[in-house]
């Protein structure tokens, strides 16, 4: 595919103050493009926002509030004229077992990672239909293959995807392309998170290859630039991922068979496992919260 130059381009990407959102706004920023950062961490996203070439600006805006992100919206079109690219990026996550779950971590992986993109596409999709733009919602392997111990996440990433692709038909007549990120455990602050309990980190290693590793940002972030450049409709972060979707009718029942023996061979280790949003997006993510509710 024909790929668009992203000189002179106006880029929103949310969740930007960390991991692929803040590594995806430099590179765009290194390619010409303007870049809107959004997230909750005000001094990390200034930070972020210094290191990029050209002009750029920092929202500070949680993506399930509507009128939060309708305001930015709003004031990003003023800053600069128009928006050309939405990169709805912004996710947490929590693991665990279902049952001893935190039901507030548990809803609120849902809340941002489902409800927040979608919000961030209603507070864009006018901006992006005046400029014939692109949406990229980003996913995971997770909304794929389910998983153990991943429910919120999975569940999450696998309503994004479905919502995501039911958009494209809907705006494609207007001129809007939209496009499906996947990426495997990629090397952010969240997977890292993720690792510190040793129960999920063995767990993890325990999948078969490919999906047992941790792949560098650099390249993931690399292929979904390159799908944007190209508008494409599906952008995959790590090379066999694009395989998966051949044989995606079949992971859960694989799944489904071979989970109950690996939760089994962990048994009294699964206890008090992951009771709240992990990493240090997550961290984030409650402290804004906190701050809010005083």
């Amino acid at each position: 595919m024909t790929r668009v130059s992203l000189e002179g381009q106006v880029a929103v990407v949310t969740g930007a103050a960390r991991g692929v959102g803040e590594l995806l706004a430099r590179k765009l920023s290194a390619r010409g493009a303007t870049v809107a950062l959004v997230g909750l961490e005000p001094d990390a996203l200034e930070q972020v926002a210094a290191r990029l070439h050209g002009d750029s600006a920092h929202w500070y805006a949680d993506v399930t509030d509507h009128a939060a992100m309708t305001r930015v919206a709003r004031e990003v079109g003023e800053r600069f004229g128009k928006v050309d690219i939405v990169v709805a990026n912004a996710g947490v996550a929590t693991g665990g077992p279902f049952v001893d779950s935190d039901p507030v971590a548990w809803r609120r992986v849902i809340e941002v990672n489902l409800i927040g993109s979608a919000v961030t596409a209603r507070a864009f999709l006018p901006s992006l239909v005046e400029s014939r733009g692109y949406l990229l919602q980003i996913a995971s392997l997770a909304a794929i293959a389910p998983a153990p111990m991943m429910t919120a996440y999975c569940a999450s990433k696998a309503g994004v995807e479905a919502y995501a692709h039911s958009l494209r038909a809907e705006v494609g007549h207007q001129g809007v392309r939209v496009g499906v990120g996947y990426l495997s455990w990629t090397d952010t602050d969240m997977v890292r998170g993720a690792d510190q309990d040793a129960v999920m980190r063995e767990l993890r290693q325990r999948l078969p290859w490919p999906s047992n590793k941790t792949y560098p940002l650099g390249p993931a972030v690399d292929r979904l630039v390159a799908g944007i450049e190209r508008r494409s409709s599906h952008v995959y972060g790590q090379w066999w991922l694009r395989g998966t979707q051949g044989v995606r009718g079949y992971l859960p029942g694989i799944i489904g068979a071979v989970g109950p023996r690996e939760m089994r061979r962990f048994g009294s280790r699964l206890d008090g496992i992951g009771s709240g949003l992990v990493g240090a997006g997550g961290a984030a993510d409650e402290e804004a919260r906190a701050t809010h509710r005083s």
